[in-house]
C-alpha cells in the first residue's frame, strides 16, 4: 500500500526530540501506526532500532496489564507502544523508566480512545509527554502540497498561490464525499461504502462498548446520525435529546465520547465584556465529511453537492481543513466562532497575539459584500473603554476572508478577501 507523507512528521520528531514520551493520538485508522512506522525506520536507517509491540496483541495485553515491569524489559526502550489504552497499568512503571533514564524519545504510544487515555495519561506523564493529535488526511497530504498554519494575511495568501493548485466544484465535492481516511487515497480498489460500513462497526463495538459503557449500540448509532445532520450548527443539547429518544445528559455525555475520540470537533464561541449579547453555545463540525456523508446516506457527490446539506458540509469541510493545519504544526487551532441574540453569526474567528480575524464560509463562486456585513459585530473590541477597566483584554481586529468558490484570490474591500477554497 502506497505510503502518504503526513504534515506532521516534523512536529512529531521535533517533539520526540524535547519529551521522553510521544504520544500520537486521534481517531481510528488515520495512519497513526503507520506513520511512526515509518519514522522508525528513518531511525533504524540512522543506527537507531526502535521495538514494536501493539496491545492489540492478547498475549501482549496481558503481560503488559498484570506484570508491566516485565513487560517493559521484554519491549525495552526506545519502543513504539501501539493502543496504549488497552493497558493503562504501563503509564506510571513508564514514568519510572523515563525518569530513570532521563533519555528523549524513548517512548513513542499510540492510542485512539481518547476518553479514556488522557485523564491517565495527564495523571502519570505530566511534563513529561509531547502530544500530536493526528486526523485524517489533509489537502495539503492528498494532493503533496506544503502544510502550513492557515492565515488570513494577504501576503501569506499570496505566496500560496504558488504552491496551491486550482480545484474545481466537482473536484471539492467529490473530496469532500470520499472523505480523510487515508486508506481510500493509498487504495483505490477499496471500496467506500464497505470501508466506512466497516469503520463505524469498529468503532461502535470496540470504542464505545467496551470504554464508554453505552448499552445499546444502535441507540449510539442514531445519535451518530442525528448529530452528523447538524454539522455547522450550534449545539442545543434538548435538541439532540429529543431527535435521539434520550436524556439531554445522556445527549451530553455521548457527545463529550464523540468530541473525545475525534469524531467531531465544537468549536468555541468568542466572548467577552465588549460583546455582550453573544450566545454561548458551541457549533459542532464532522471533522470527516466522508463518513458524516455515510452515516447520512448520501450516494455519491453530485447528489451532496445538489443536497439540503450541501453548505453545510463545506462549511465542515473548510473548518476541518484550517483545523488540521494547525495540529499538523503542532499548535492549538486559534478557532473561535460568533453568534449572537440578533442571529447576526461569523463561521470562524481566528484569534491569535491579540489579533481577531473574521472568516465567513460561502459555497458561492461570487458571494458579494453581503457576506462580511457581519464582520461589524467585532468594533466594539477594538474599544478599551468598552471592557470596563479590562483594556488588556482590547483586540484588533485582522483582515477578513470570505473562503468560496472564486477562481482566484481578490479584495472584497481594503480589509476583507475572497479566499478561493483551495488555497486553503
Amino acid at each position: 500500500m502506497t505510503y502518504i507523507k503526513r504534515a506532521a512528521e516534523d512536529t512529531i520528531m521535533r517533539l520526540s526530540e524535547m519529551f521522553p514520551v510521544l504520544l500520537v493520538t486521534g481517531p481510528r485508522q488515520v495512519g497513526k501506526t503507520t506513520l511512526l512506522q515509518k519514522l522508525a525506520d528513518v531511525q533504524k536507517s540512522k543506527g537507531l532500532v526502535r521495538k514494536y509491540v501493539t496491545l492489540d496483541d492478547p498475549d501482549a495485553r496481558y503481560l503488559a496489564k498484570h506484570d508491566p515491569a516485565l513487560f517493559l524489559q521484554r519491549y525495552s526502550p526506545p519502543v513504539l507502544i501501539d493502543e496504549i489504552q488497552y493497558a493503562t497499568e504501563l503509564l506510571p512503571y513508564i514514568k519510572m523508566s523515563v525518569d530513570h533514564s532521563k533519555k528523549k524519545g524513548d517512548f513513542w504510544i499510540t492510542g485512539s480512545q481518547v476518553f479514556r487515555l488522557m485523564n491517565n495519561v495527564s495523571e502519570s506523564l505530566a511534563g513529561r509527554v509531547g502530544i500530536v493529535n493526528l486526523l485524517g488526511l489533509s489537502d495539503a497530504e492528498i494532493y503533496k502540497e506544503p502544510s502550513e498554519p492557515f492565515q488570513t494575511d494577504p501576503a501569506h495568501l499570496m505566496n500560496r498561490l504558488s504552491v496551491r493548485s486550482p480545484r474545481s466544484l466537482n473536484e471539492i465535492y467529490g473530496r469532500i464525499f470520499k472523505g480523510s481516511m487515508p486508506e481510500l487515497y493509498a487504495d483505490e480498489k477499496v471500496d467506500w461504502e464497505i470501508y466506512y460500513r466497516s469503520y463505524v462497526d469498529t468503532y461502535l463495538q470496540r470504542d464505545i462498548r467496551d470504554l464508554a459503557q453505552v448499552a445499546d449500540e444502535m441507540q449510539f448509532y442514531n445519535f451518530m446520525t442525528i448529530v452528523a445532520a447538524h454539522t455547522s450548527k450550534p449545539v442545543i443539547y434538548k435538541e439532540l435529546a429529543d431527535m435521539a429518544g434520550v436524556s439531554s445528559p445522556t445527549a451530553k455525555k455521548w457527545l463529550s465520547i464523540l468530541v473525545s475520540s475525534h469524531i467531531i470537533a465544537l468549536v468555541q464561541p468568542y466572548y467577552n465584556n465588549a460583546l455582550k449579547r453573544v450566545v454561548k453555545m458551541p457549533l459542532l463540525h464532522f471533522l470527516d465529511t466522508g463518513l458524516a456523508a455515510y452515516l447520512l446516506k448520501w450516494s455519491n457527490p453530485e447528489t451532496l453537492e445538489k443536497g439540503a446539506m450541501s453548505g453545510a458540509f463545506f462549511e465542515s469541510y473548510v473548518f476541518s481543513e484550517i483545523y488540521k493545519s494547525y495540529l499538523n504544526a503542532g499548535k492549538e487551532p486559534p478557532i473561535f466562532y460568533y453568534r449572537d441574540r440578533d442571529q447576526k453569526e461569523i463561521d470562524l474567528l481566528l484569534y491569535q497575539n491579540g489579533v481577531l480575524s473574521p472568516i465567513e464560509v460561502k459555497k458561492a463562486a461570487s458571494p458579494g459584500k453581503a457576506s462580511i456585513k457581519n464582520f461589524d459585530v467585532l468594533r466594539p473590541v477594538i474599544q478599551a473603554e468598552a471592557f470596563g477597566g479590562l483594556e488588556a483584554l482590547k483586540a484588533e481586529i485582522g483582515t477578513g476572508s470570505v473562503i468560496c468558490m472564486a477562481n482566484d484570490l481578490l479584495p472584497v474591500n481594503e480589509k476583507n478577501w475572497y479566499v478561493p477554497v483551495w488555497l486553503i
